[in-house]
């Protein structure tokens, strides 16, 4: 049997990513990931999301992570974080990200800068229901990415379409995701 090293691009273990993939070709119920979060009020506008574990093929891990909102003074809120908005896209960003830079390193690509700006627009008659016609959220989300590296205009421009064609958080918000809300009075 040989002895494979792993091999490191970007900080991306491409034998780690290889046996993943294996493993979901081979039975896709080692593929199946569930994520959760519970977010508590921390007064005022200020929110603490509490990360506690994760599964991954039935098997739960765990993680201890808290993720914190607020939103700016003149939303009357502290200042203490980033807002929600913020964090979404945020979120989808950090998302792609990963996408760019373990599909470069499987290309054996490597980079030298990957940024993500992105950007959109509010109109606040939507979220204080002054105007029926004013959605809540967004028309657009602008995204721009900033990549260098030793990969081909070519190389990079098909690893970006893979990207926008599997990313979840790109998906889950250029998507509708069913969302079935509750409420529990306490």
């Amino acid at each position: 049997m040989q002895d494979v090293q792993p091999q490191t691009i970007n900080g991306i273990d491409t034998h780690a990513v290889t046996e993943l993939l294996d493993m979901v070709v081979q039975d896709f119920t080692q593929g199946i990931t569930k994520f959760e979060v519970t977010t508590a009020w921390a007064g005022g506008t200020a929110t603490a999301t509490r990360v506690e574990s994760w599964q991954l093929g039935g098997n739960t891990l765990p993680r201890k992570f808290t993720i914190r909102t607020d939103e700016p003074e003149e939303f009357c809120g502290g200042n203490t974080a980033p807002n929600p908005q913020e964090t979404l896209m945020a979120a989808m960003n950090a998302c792609m990200t990963v996408g760019y830079v373990v599909g470069c390193a499987m290309h054996g690509i490597e980079l030298e800068m990957l940024e993500i700006e992105s950007e959109g627009e509010l109109d606040l008659r939507g979220f204080f229901g002054l105007d029926d016609t004013v959605k809540p959220g967004y028309d657009k989300i602008q995204c721009t990415v900033h990549i260098k590296g030793n990969g081909t205009p070519e190389q990079f421009q098909a690893i970006h379409e893979t990207v926008m064609a599997t990313s979840p958080n790109f998906w889950n918000i250029t998507n509708a995701v069913s969302v079935k809300p509750s409420l529990s009075v306490e």
